[in-house]
């Protein structure tokens, strides 16, 4: 938490903070830089955190697992459904976090904001377990995401997916990947709408909010950042979107930075690309946000707030975009 002990934080986020101070001695893989080790920990400490700072999963959402075809076999999608929907409905594929080499559908904050976005916002949401680095590096991700993407729009009666209103999101390393994946697919898939929720959007700092963090954190972004590319470095320019060569062609795209996040700058400069090549973007700066709290739900009320505009942001997009005949 390197950076932020001179911030005014909410009494909520500084409980979440001194939690971590608290479970981290028990688990000494969080330091380790074997990925393996480093994965599942990570897992271990965000399921504890999650019992108590995060809202849990609310009634009136069916879950379900289904799979689809994949690259390299068949691909895990939970799906959140509203059970007041009928018929096809609008559907997102999201994008879990965890610095591109952890992370999983299973995990409780995932499971628990899923299930009440689909609540609040009425859109159906297809949550993917991809391919991790350094086992599956870029563009393993993006891959799998673009397989489950064709999957939605050309499966969309067996899924309970409206063809016409697919589109894609993700949160800090899954917001990356699904800017990728879209600037990989430009052209070829058509989505309605792009969802980037503290996104890693360059694979280097940018900006004064990565200069503030602090040295440890810049070497551990680029440790991140190397398990993801591999070591002979990405294949292309659009690992790392915001210095891809263009980034035209987007959907209309929402995006939310967290004020005293490191990755705030690169997703504020992403927006600020998509608009000088007309791509219709709404950039959110959460005040008072962390990386990681948009999720202390249960805890903390700039959460909520931050929740409960995201699930309006993607009602008014799904609902303007018109459904398959």
């Amino acid at each position: 938490m390197s950076g932020i002990s001179e911030l005014a934080l909410d009494p909520g986020v500084l409980a979440w903070i001194a939690r971590i101070e608290e479970l981290s001695p028990e688990l000494p893989g969080l330091q380790s830089r074997d990925p393996l080790l480093r994965r599942s920990a990570e897992r271990r400490l965000s399921d504890l955190l999650a019992v108590d700072a995060v809202l849990p999963v609310p009634d009136g959402v069916a879950r379900e697992d289904l799979f689809v075809p994949g690259p390299r076999g068949p691909l895990r999608l939970r799906r959140y459904r509203p059970e007041s929907g009928t018929g096809p409905l609008p559907s997102q594929l999201w994008l879990h976090g965890g610095g591109f080499f952890a992370g999983s559908v299973d995990e409780q904050i995932n499971e628990r904001l899923c299930a009440r976005r689909a609540l609040d916002s009425g859109v159906q949401i297809f949550s993917l377990e991809y391919g991790l680095a350094p086992e599956h590096p870029y563009p393993s991700a993006s891959d799998d995401a673009a397989a489950a993407l064709d999957a939605l729009i050309a499966g969309g009666p067996r899924l309970g997916a409206d063809p016409a209103r697919v589109g894609i999101g993700g949160n800090s390393a899954g917001a990356a990947i699904a800017a990728s994946t879209v600037l990989r697919l430009r052209g070829r898939v058509p989505l309605v709408h792009v969802d980037l929720e503290v996104p890693a959007l360059a694979l280097h700092p940018v900006g004064r909010a990565a200069e503030q963090a602090g040295r440890s954190w810049r070497e551990e972004f680029a440790w991140v950042a190397g398990l993801y590319v591999g070591p002979d470095g990405p294949a292309d320019s659009d690992a790392s979107p915001l210095d891809a060569d263009d980034v035209s062609g987007f959907p209309s795209t929402l995006i939310f930075v967290g004020e005293h996040d490191p990755l705030r700058d690169a997703g504020i400069a992403f927006a600020a690309r998509q608009r000088t090549v007309g791509v219709e973007t709404e950039l959110v700066v959460g005040a008072g946000h962390l990386h990681g709290t948009p999720g202390l739900t249960a805890v903390f009320d700039g959460a909520r707030a931050w929740q409960a505009q995201h699930a309006q942001e993607l009602t008014r997009a799904y609902r303007s975009a018109a459904p398959a005949a």
